[in-house]
């Protein structure tokens, strides 16, 4: 009989420690959680976010100090480290928020966002894709580490880690609140594994871990966003204090990352408070001094919008340990208007170039692409383990999720090769 690994502390209960199928711990002494980080910082997913763009894609950089932008998998490296510091400080576990953190982009598309559209368009008819339930699929299904009888149950992490791990916890089409959504977290074949896993939660909520994280990765994504948008040489600081080009900013930010109907002076204020900041980085030349100032200004934007989500949640709840559905993760709304200003920046001066749109619809082009052959030449062009899949699949759908599951393991590079070489097609 498999002996569970222990819990990390009472805050937890024993059943956010299970796995869907029981195993031993092959290393007394460490906890359940600790295992379910290593399982991801092992993993070959993980791994292959090294080879997904995450804003400035390697190369495309007009600036020689920028030889090394940030991956899907850097990006993933830093979440992981703001997570679990404010989780830490609130009294979560913090290998479970860390894990929940690793694990929150493993489903993305080569492409990105980009991808994951191209993606949700074939992929219509038989469920869509997303790269929340995308991941999901990854960490109990595909991700090859444990086998039943049944199949593959993926990393076999616990309760929690895939309850953290789940920013949407709710299948396509059933938002809480906004109907026409197109974000969700499960795919209908999945939902035996989704069920079992929010087995006690209560309605559509997120767990208090999975709200760490999600504001962790709003947080990272934000404030780097700029910062490689500085090193390549995309953002002029300057700009933002032309007031045209400030309403575009606050337009951007209006129309995808704020609540509809928000003032715009609202935002402004926002974005004066930062500037107003001595260390807020009005200029960047490359120099070493430029990029320690701007790395201060990085680690103060992080430790501004986390002490803000600490405090407020404090003041909320008072001390002790929150964990799971004993609290709600409190963000004060001025630091969510100004996390909202660094997204829409980076948004202005670096998605919106004309040179990136051109590469969008190339990267559009090839996802398309390579699902048409795939469909057409299957189970040829699949990975092995794709394949194998394939080729038991009970139905055309089953099979059309197989393709699904094949092009978005794969890293941008690898998309374009196998592109290549299934059209002919450079």
């Amino acid at each position: 009989m498999a002996v569970p690994a222990p819990a990390p502390s009472s805050a937890y209960d024993p059943a956010s420690a299970d796995r869907w199928a029981p195993e031993p711990d092959k290393r007394p002494g460490r906890t359940a959680f600790q295992r379910d980080r290593a399982r991801i910082l092992h993993s070959a997913a993980l791994r292959r976010l090294a080879g997904k763009t995450q804003v400035v894609t390697p190369g495309t950089s007009a600036q020689a100090w920028d030889a090394s932008p940030r991956t899907r998998l850097t990006h993933s490296l830093e979440c992981a480290q703001v997570g679990r510091e404010l989780g830490a400080a609130l009294g979560c576990d913090p290998d479970l928020v860390e894990a929940a953190c690793l694990s929150h982009d493993l489903g993305h598309p080569p492409f990105g966002h980009n991808g994951e559209h191209a993606l949700n368009e074939f992929a219509d008819d038989c469920g869509g894709f997303e790269g929340n339930a995308q991941s999901l699929r990854l960490l109990t299904r595909i991700e090859p580490k444990r086998f039943t009888p049944e199949g593959s149950v993926g990393l076999n992490l616990t309760r929690a880690a895939l309850d953290a791990a789940t920013k949407y916890p709710w299948p396509r089409g059933a938002h809480p609140t906004d109907p026409a959504s197109r974000k969700f977290g499960v795919y209908e074949d999945d939902r035996p594994v989704f069920d079992w896993v929010r087995k006690e939660a209560p309605g559509t909520r997120t767990c208090f871990e999975a709200q760490v994280m999600d504001w962790s990765d709003d947080v990272a994504y934000s404030v780097h966003d700029v910062e490689d948008g500085l090193h390549a040489g995309h953002i002029d600081p300057d700009c933002l204090s032309a007031e045209p080009e400030r309403q575009a900013v606050f337009a951007v930010a209006v129309g995808l990352y704020v609540p509809a109907g928000t003032d715009p002076d609202e935002l402004a204020a926002a974005l004066d408070r930062l500037q107003d900041e001595e260390w807020w980085p009005h200029g960047y030349d490359g120099t070493a001094v430029a990029q320690a100032r701007l790395k201060d200004a990085t680690s103060q934007l992080i430790g501004r919008f986390c002490l803000a989500a600490e405090g407020a949640t404090r003041e909320a709840y008072g001390g002790g340990r929150l964990t799971r559905y004993g609290a709600e993760l409190v963000v004060p709304r001025e630091a969510r208007m100004e996390c909202a200003v660094l997204k829409a920046i980076a948004h202005r001066y670096v998605m919106q170039r004309d040179e990136q749109e051109r590469l969008r619809a190339d990267q559009r082009v090839v996802v398309a692409e390579l699902a048409e052959a795939l469909t057409a030449r299957a189970p040829d062009g699949l990975d092995p383990q794709f394949r194998a899949l394939f080729e038991t699949a009970d139905d055309d759908h089953a099979r059309k999720r197989v393709i699904v599951d094949q092009i978005a393991s794969l890293t941008d590079a690898s998309a374009r090769s196998l592109h290549a070489r299934l059209t002919g097609r450079m």
